[in-house]
């Protein structure tokens, strides 16, 4: 049965002399895997569709035996110029499609796929160039983690459920999921300190439209805090070690 669905190409695999296999992420199906048979010659059915990042509207055969989609048609919906003409909105990009492309799930529901498919739009139609650092990366991987189903309690203790922790300076515990108190925090706890007001920068970011982001700025101990936080949260829930971390700290 074929389907018309949209879809963002995460990455790519030419295979044989004239196939390409395809790894999408739909808004009705999340991850899914694909051949497009000769694509890399027919220039009717896939006419330079089928490169990372690109947003396309696409003909998806759903065989309903087990097995590999088969690709019938593509049509390019946007390219996301900044993306390509900017080094670092290019590393963010890399960096954002590669956890998409390993953490995004095959299955569940219909709602998590869209809104998962609904940020990377946002994500990657918001990237402007010369104006991605390392604080906006901290802030579009706290929220790709919350889409992917994994957000952090930001707004009060995980164990005693004390709003913003109380008057006391949090504590960030990785291996229970947010903040913590100091009355709660155990000797044996590998909990972070965090300034009261990275907390809830980073809670702020979390309701905030995609293309405000870039609005937030955090330096300094801020940034430092945020940035060990959300990376040893993302190494724990996810257990990734993303390919393009290195890239992309480097540009950062």
């Amino acid at each position: 049965m074929t389907n018309n669905t949209e879809a963002l190409v995460l990455r790519f695999v030419d295979y044989g002399e004239s196939d390409r296999i395809v790894h999408l992420l739909t808004p009705d199906r999340g991850r899914v895997a694909a051949i497009a048979k000769g694509a890399r010659r027919s220039q009717k059915r896939f006419p330079g569709t089928l490169d990372i990042f690109n947003h396309l509207k696409i003909q998806l055969n759903r065989r309903s035996s087990s097995g590999m989609q088969r690709l019938e048609g593509a049509k390019l919906l946007n390219l996301f110029p900044p993306v390509r003409r900017d080094l670092g909105c290019f590393g963010l990009a890399c960096y954002l499609i590669e956890m998409l492309d390993r953490a995004a799930p095959e299955g569940g529901g219909a709602r998590d796929h869209e809104r998962l498919f609904d940020f990377a739009l946002d994500a990657l139609s918001s990237l402007v160039a010369g104006r991605v650092d390392r604080s906006l990366r901290v802030l579009y991987e706290l929220r790709a983690l919350a889409c992917l189903g994994f957000k952090p309690e930001l707004d009060s203790c995980v164990r005693c459920g004390v709003p913003e922790c109380g008057q006391l300076s949090p504590y960030f515990l990785v291996s229970e999921g947010g903040t913590l108190c100091a009355p709660c925090r155990r000797p044996q706890d590998a909990a972070t300190a965090l300034s009261r007001g990275t907390v809830r920068m980073l809670s702020r970011s979390l309701t905030m439209p995609i293309g405000s982001l870039s609005r937030l700025s955090m330096g300094g101990k801020m940034l430092e805090e945020a940035d060990r936080a959300i990376r040893n949260f993302q190494r724990f829930y996810l257990g990734l070690e993303l390919r393009s971390q290195q890239f992309v700290d480097r540009l950062s």
